[in-house]
C-alpha cells in the first residue's frame, strides 16, 4: 500500500451573480466587493480578519460570507433517500435490564442496537459484562436476522466477544449472512484507551487478522473492524486530528488484512469508521464528508475504484454537562442534524442524563425520538448530500481534507498509528488542542449553556437508575502506550457546583457573593448581571439588589446577607468617582472585594483600596471562581 502526495487542494467558486428570479430580475446582481465596502463602512478601521473571520482548533479560517460552489458534486455516501439506522445503547450492566431496554426501544422505532460492554471506548461507566451468559440474556427475543443494525462496542479482549456473539448467532439457528453485525474489533484503539496491550501490533496484527477471517469464513458479512475517531474526540482533540487518526488506524487494518492473504478489495469491505459528533454544526457536517474524501483518495492509493465506506455516528461526549442536563437534548439534537446530513450511516444519540448515571427510561426515549422526528418528520435523509455546492461547508470539507491529510501523512512518516501512539505523538498533538479548548472554556470564550452561562443554582434535579457505575477491570499491560484521556469540557465548572452544593448540604446556605451595585439601575444593571451570571456558574450565590442611598445603606445590607465576598456592579464613570471610597468601606466591613469590569487605568488605586479581583468577559472565570471558592472556604 502506498500512501500518495499531500491532499490536492480544493477550488472554490465564489458566485458573482444569482440564479435567474423574477422577482430580482430588475435588480443588479450584488457581488462580493459590494458587500465588503459596507462591511468596511461598520467596520471603521478595525481590521476584517480579526472581527468577523474565525478560526478553528485547526487553524482553519472561517469566513463569514462565501458564495455557492455552482460546480460541486455531492459526496458518495449513504444511498440517497435512505435513512440511516436509529441506534439505541444497550448497556446496563444487568443483562435481563439491558434487554428489556432493548426490546422497548425495537417495538418504538429504533432499528439498531449498540451493546456496548463494560471497558469499552464508549462504555462512559456502564456497560455489559463481557461474558456468554450475559450476552445470550441481553440479546433474548432479539431477532438478529429481521434486518436489525447490531453494533459491538467491545471490552479490550474484543475476540472472545466476537466468538461468543457468533456462536450465539448459531444456536439460535441463523444464517450469519442474514444478521448485520459489526463486530468492532478495534485493538489499536484498545491500546489508546487503556493505555497499553498485552502484545505488539506485530503479534496483535495476525490474530486480529485470522479472527476476521474465521468470520467471514463462517458467513458473517462485516464490517468488522472499526477505526474509532471518538478516542481523540473524547481527548479533546480537534476534527482534522480525529479523521487523521481514524484514518491512519484503517489504513493499519488494512494492511494487516492484505498481510494475512486477502486483497486490498476485500479488506475494505471489511472495515469501517466511527466519529463523534457535537453541536459544531457545520464542522460536524464538513467532518463526515471529508472522511469519505479522504478514505477515497485511499482507496485511489490502493489502486481501487473507491466505494463509500460504512460510517457510524456518536454524539459526542465531551459536549455533555451534568447541570441543566435538559440542555444536552439541544446538543444532541444539533449532532444527529449535522452527522445526518454529513452522510453517516448509523447514529446513536447518548441519552441526556448519561453523564449523571444510567439513564431511564424516559431519556432513551428522547434519545430514540430525537432521531425519529429528525428522520419521519423533518425528512433529513431525503435528499444525498444537501450540503454539496454550500460554499461554506464546502470551503471547511476541503481545509478539514488539506489538514487531516497532512496530519495522517505525519502518522505514516512515524511507522504508523501505533508506532506514532507509542511515540506520544498523537497523545502530545491532542494534548494541546486539549489545552486550548479547556482554556476557552475557562475563559467562556466557548459557552455551555446551562454551566458556564446562564446557570440556574434552583434548577430541578433529573432521575436516572440507582445502578453502580461499573468499577474499570484492570488490564495486564506489556506494550505500554501513554492513554488517551476523556474528558468532558463542563467538568471544571461543575467541580465548583459541586463544592456549592457540598457546602449547602453540610450547612443549609451556598457560598455567596455581595453585588454592591453603585448609582442607578441605568448605571449597574449590565454589570450586575453579568456578575450573577459569573458568580453563579462556580455556585457561588449572587444577592441582588436595588442600589443604595448611601454607603452606609450598603453595608448595612452586606452583613445581614452574610456574604464573604461583595462585588462592585456599575458603569466606568461611577467606577472613577465612587469604586475606590465603596471597596475600602466594603473592605472595612470583612468582605473580600471584587469588582465587574476591566479596571483599565484605575487598577492601581482600585487595588489599592482594597478590590482583590476583576472579573470580565474574558478573564479565566475558572480560576477566578477558584479563588472565590478559596476565599470563602478561608473566612478571610
Amino acid at each position: 500500500m502506498v500512501v500518495g502526495p499531500p491532499f490536492a487542494p480544493w477550488q472554490f467558486v465564489i458566485m458573482t451573480s444569482p440564479d435567474e428570479l423574477p422577482l430580482a430580475a430588475e435588480f443588479p446582481a450584488a457581488t462580493r466587493e459590494q458587500w465588503r465596502k459596507l462591511v468596511e463602512s461598520v467596520l471603521k478601521g478595525a481590521p476584517f480578519d480579526k472581527r468577523l473571520v474565525a478560526k478553528t482548533y485547526d487553524g482553519l479560517a472561517v469566513e463569514p460570507l462565501y458564495g455557492r460552489v455552482a460546480d460541486a458534486q455531492p459526496v458518495t455516501g449513504r444511498a440517497p433517500g435512505t435513512p440511516w439506522s436509529i441506534v439505541q445503547r444497550v448497556d446496563h450492566p444487568e443483562p435481563s435490564a439491558a434487554n428489556a431496554e432493548a426490546l422497548n426501544d425495537l417495538e418504538n422505532g429504533a432499528t439498531g442496537l449498540a451493546l456496548v460492554f463494560a471497558g469499552a471506548v464508549g462504555a462512559y461507566d456502564y456497560g455489559l459484562p463481557a461474558t456468554e451468559e450475559a450476552l445470550a440474556r441481553a440479546l433474548a427475543d432479539v431477532h438478529l436476522d429481521a434486518g436489525i443494525d447490531v453494533e459491538v462496542d467491545p471490552a479490550p479482549d474484543s475476540r472472545d466477544t466476537a466468538t461468543r456473539l457468533a456462536a450465539l448467532v448459531r444456536r439460535g439457528g441463523i444464517a450469519p449472512g442474514a444478521t448485520a453485525i459489526r463486530f468492532g474489533f478495534d485493538p489499536i484503539g484498545a491500546a489508546a484507551a487503556h493505555g497499553g496491550s498485552r502484545l505488539p501490533w506485530s503479534r496483535l496484527a495476525p490474530m486480529f487478522n485470522a479472527a476476521i477471517s474465521d468470520l467471514g469464513r463462517q458467513g458473517f458479512r462485516g464490517p468488522f473492524a472499526c477505526a474509532d475517531g471518538r478516542l481523540i474526540h473524547n481527548a479533546g482533540g480537534s476534527e482534522a486530528q480525529e479523521l487523521a487518526y481514524a484514518l491512519a488506524v484503517e489504513v493499519a487494518y488494512l494492511r494487516a488484512l492484505e498481510a494475512g492473504g486477502g486483497t486490498l478489495d476485500a479488506a475494505r469491505a471489511m472495515v469501517y469508521f466511527r466519529l463523534s459528533a457535537d453541536a459544531d454544526q457545520f464542522l460536524t457536517i464538513a467532518k463526515f464528508r471529508a472522511l469519505r474524501k479522504l478514505w477515497a483518495r485511499v482507496e485511489e492509493a490502493c489502486g481501487l475504484e473507491p466505494l463509500p465506506p460504512f460510517v457510524a455516528a456518536e454524539t459526542a461526549w465531551r459536549m455533555m454537562t451534568k447541570r441543566d442536563p435538559y440542555v444536552n437534548m439541544l446538543r444532541a439534537t444539533i449532532a444527529v442534524v449535522a452527522a445526518g446530513l454529513g452522510g453517516a450511516d448509523a447514529i446513536t444519540v447518548l441519552p441526556f442524563t448519561l453523564a449523571l448515571g444510567l439513564p431511564d427510561r424516559f431519556a432513551r426515549r428522547i434519545a430514540r425520538n430525537t432521531q425519529l422526528i429528525l428522520l419521519e418528520e423533518s425528512n433529513l435523509a431525503r435528499v444525498a448530500d444537501p450540503s454539496a455546492g454550500s460554499g461554506g461547508i464546502e470551503q471547511l470539507t476541503g481545509q478539514l481534507c488539506g489538514a487531516a491529510w497532512s496530519e495522517f501523512q505525519e502518522i505514516e512518516r512515524a511507522g504508523g498509528a501505533w508506532a506514532a501512539l507509542e511515540q506520544d505523538l498523537i497523545q502530545k498533538k491532542v494534548a494541546a488542542v486539549r489545552d486550548q479548548r479547556l482554556a476557552a472554556v475557562a475563559r467562556r470564550k466557548d459557552a455551555l449553556t446551562g454551566t458556564s452561562d446562564f446557570p440556574d443554582l434552583a434548577e430541578p434535579s433529573v432521575s436516572v437508575l440507582e445502578v453502580a457505575a461499573v468499577a474499570q477491570a484492570s488490564i495486564s499491560v506489556a506494550c505500554g502506550i501513554a492513554p488517551l484521556p476523556r474528558i468532558r469540557l463542563a467538568e471544571p465548572f461543575e467541580q465548583l457546583r459541586d463544592a456549592s452544593d457540598r457546602m449547602f448540604a453540610r450547612t443549609g446556605a451556598r457560598p455567596k457573593v455581595f453585588l454592591a451595585n453603585l448609582g442607578k439601575p441605568s448605571d449597574f444593571t449590565a454589570r450586575a448581571t453579568f456578575a450573577k451570571n459569573f458568580f453563579e456558574a462556580g455556585g457561588i450565590e449572587a444577592i441582588g439588589n436595588d442600589g443604595f442611598a448611601s454607603s452606609d445603606e450598603m453595608i448595612a445590607a452586606l452583613k445581614a446577607s452574610g456574604a464573604r465576598l461583595a462585588c462592585l456592579c456599575s458603569s466606568d464613570d461611577i467606577y472613577a468617582r465612587e469604586a475606590a471610597a465603596a471597596a475600602q468601606a466594603l473592605r472595612g466591613a470583612g468582605a473580600s472585594v471584587w469588582l465587574a469590569g476591566r479596571p483599565g487605568a484605575l487598577e492601581p488605586a482600585l487595588t489599592q483600596a482594597g478590590v482583590s479581583g476583576f472579573v470580565f468577559a474574558g478573564c479565566d472565570a475558572v480560576a477566578a471562581l477558584r479563588a472565590a471558592h478559596d476565599l470563602v472556604a478561608s473566612g478571610r
